[in-house]
């Protein structure tokens, strides 16, 4: 990665200048993009199935396959995303002395895991767009989103079955998704529950919503940083402190993304006009939400669960309640924590990395995850 970015120490505190770190994962985006391709073709046909799926007893339809699971994948994908997980897996294994060129093929595990849960998120959710386009379901059903959503939690392990590493290596690389699949999906209930008002969502604590985050959102980094320094070959206990480390950035990524939800106005947010302040409208309890609560006069408080339960798109409703979340420091304290909890985590991390162009770029790269304006 040496030559794809510039990076220039603050001189106040931890945080770094980023110059290209934007240009950076915009030009991993499509070599990841490359690599998804490779086992997830954007077009099936006989040869594909059959390498893919195993030789047909009877007769493959490459149409049918092409209709419910190349197309709308693929529809998802091309609208971009920053493929942030798939570079920070990379560069774990890199700053830990791996050779990612090596292992280049692994990027499809979390990026491919990562946007089905996207799809059945909206479906879950009732969203209307992502990215700026009409969401998976509503283009093409909630049946095909479901099952094309699924089969990306499971067609890039075919990596593992592919791979000629060592058994134990595999046995251990199996073992990290399996464990984070697993907690992802108590991560995803519980927003449900709260969002959907039926598990206490008037009393949420801090400590709890950071929970949650750290197996909706850190869990698919815990997952990439693991793998990556896997395959770097690093003992147990820094695979676990690595995957600490990741959890705290998807935290903080996640807070970030709330934040914007509520603040953003580059235009390349995809938050249009219209849909700044979506988690107020789908009742979610972020961060900010919580801590508003919890400094709240009894009558602001109220007013404040009001709309959210309301569920609405009215304007002037959403834009009452931001307002209300921003008299009580809400948003401003979000992005502190965020910065927080990220800055703490790698101030443990930093210490098993080596010192290189790797390690300067992940630095570079955690900040810009929770200082970015889109």
């Amino acid at each position: 990665m040496q030559g794809e970015f510039k990076i220039l120490l603050h001189s106040k505190n931890w945080r770094f200048m980023l110059v290209d770190i934007e240009k950076l994962l915009e030009q991993k985006s499509k070599e990841i993009d490359s690599i998804i391709e490779k086992w997830v073709p954007k077009s099936y046909d006989n040869k594909t199935l059959e390498s893919m799926f195993g030789k047909a007893r009877y007769s493959y339809s490459a149409n049918a396959a092409n209709k419910a699971l190349s197309e709308p994948i693929w529809d998802l994908l091309s609208r971009g995303g920053k493929r942030w997980r798939p570079a920070l897996m990379m560069l774990i294994c890199e700053a830990l002395g791996g050779d990612p060129a090596k292992h280049k093929d692994w990027v499809a595990i979390p990026e491919l895991v990562h946007n089905g849960t996207l799809m059945v998120d909206d479906v879950e959710d009732g969203s209307e767009l992502r990215r700026g386009k009409p969401c998976v379901h509503k283009t093409y059903g909630v049946d095909i989103a479901v099952n094309a959503g699924n089969a990306m939690y499971y067609l890039p392990l075919q990596v593992m079955l592919q791979s000629n590493l060592p058994a134990d290596v595999l046995l251990k690389a199996h073992q990290i998704y399996t464990q984070e699949m697993i907690n992802i999906s108590l991560g995803q209930g519980m927003d449900i529950a709260w969002h959907k008002g039926i598990a206490d969502a008037d009393s949420i604590s801090e400590q709890e919503y950071l929970q949650m985050c750290a197996y909706k959102t850190g869990t698919l980094a815990r997952m990439a940083a693991k793998l990556g320094a896997l395959l770097a070959n690093a003992s147990d206990d820094t695979i676990e402190k690595m995957g600490e480390f990741a959890e705290a950035v998807g935290v903080g990524f996640q807070i970030q993304d709330d934040v914007l939800n509520l603040t953003a106005t580059s235009g390349k947010n995809h938050f249009t006009k219209d849909y700044i302040g979506e988690d107020i409208h789908e009742g979610k309890r972020t961060l900010i939400v919580i801590h508003a609560l919890s400094k709240a006069s009894p009558a602001d408080k109220a007013r404040l669960l009001e709309i959210l339960k309301m569920h609405t798109w009215d304007r002037a409703l959403i834009d009452e309640a931001i307002e209300m979340m921003k008299k009580y420091g809400a948003i401003d304290y979000a992005r502190k924590r965020s910065q927080e909890i990220v800055q703490s985590a790698w101030q443990k991390a930093e210490q098993l990395m080596q010192k290189g162009t790797a390690k300067d770029t992940l630095k570079a790269f955690v900040e810009f995850m929770v200082l970015r304006q889109y």
